[in-house]
């Protein structure tokens, strides 16, 4: 299996520079934003702004399965720490893809869930869990954009450089997402049962604390190669 590329910025083609400021207000009136969020969203971003619109009469893509559109918004940061559901918010008010390039200080980095529309429900989109590059300094160089076919092939290969492991052969991008989430929940697992070893003190406990640790290394190993 190969590694993600390095988390790197992308250079976005000036013709598709929008450059708008959203007021967070619209997001309050557009998405589901409880008091609790609302605060999240006054302590922590200081602005969102529509940078980039990548689209057929921007990039000369065209659009496929789904994807009509990308739309990039550069997050301006109060604090360093975003909580995934501000982001998450704002993904639900807006129809369409959002590549997400954070920014604190003079440093930047970006982030994106998976995003398409339900098969389930029509009008309304499934979002996936969120990856994102590393802090870069801001002013680093830029990579250019991948080169695609469409803009749904953009979209992938943008989405694929924040993932931490990269693709097994053949495999989709919806197959490596799923196979990421199993990864992190294992993980997760493995941490607490490490934790619970820690504190036990009967040793036939122990016994079997270890045998599942030993397991879901195993599990973890798979997924990972």
């Amino acid at each position: 299996m190969t590694q993600s590329p390095s988390p790197a910025l992308f250079e976005f083609p000036p013709q598709a520079q929008v450059g708008r400021v959203l007021p967070k207000r619209k997001i309050y009136q557009h998405g589901r934003i409880g008091a609790a969020l609302r605060e999240r969203f006054v302590r922590q971003v200081e602005q969102i702004t529509w940078q980039y619109k990548l689209a057929p009469e921007t990039i000369n893509l065209p659009a496929r399965s789904g994807v009509e559109e990308i739309e990039v918004f550069d997050i301006a940061l109060r604090t360093e720490a975003l909580d995934e559901d501000v982001l998450r918010a704002i993904d639900r008010s807006i129809p369409l893809p959002i590549v997400f390039q954070l920014r604190h200080g003079q440093r930047a980095r970006m982030m994106a869930a998976y995003k398409r529309p339900s098969a389930a429900q029509a009008g309304k989109w499934v979002i996936d869990a969120y990856f994102g590059g590393d802090w870069l300094p801001a002013d680093a160089p830029r990579r250019a954009l991948p080169v695609a076919l469409d803009l749904m092939g953009l979209y992938e290969q943008l989405l694929r450089s924040l993932l931490p492991l990269g693709p097994r052969p053949g495999e989709r991008l919806p197959e490596q997402l799923a196979r990421l989430a199993r990864l992190r929940s294992h993980q997760h697992e493995h941490d607490k049962l490490e934790a619970r070893l820690h504190r036990e003190k009967q040793f036939n406990r122990k016994v079997a604390l270890n045998a599942q640790l030993r397991d879901l290394k195993d599990e973890i190993d798979r997924l990972s190669a």
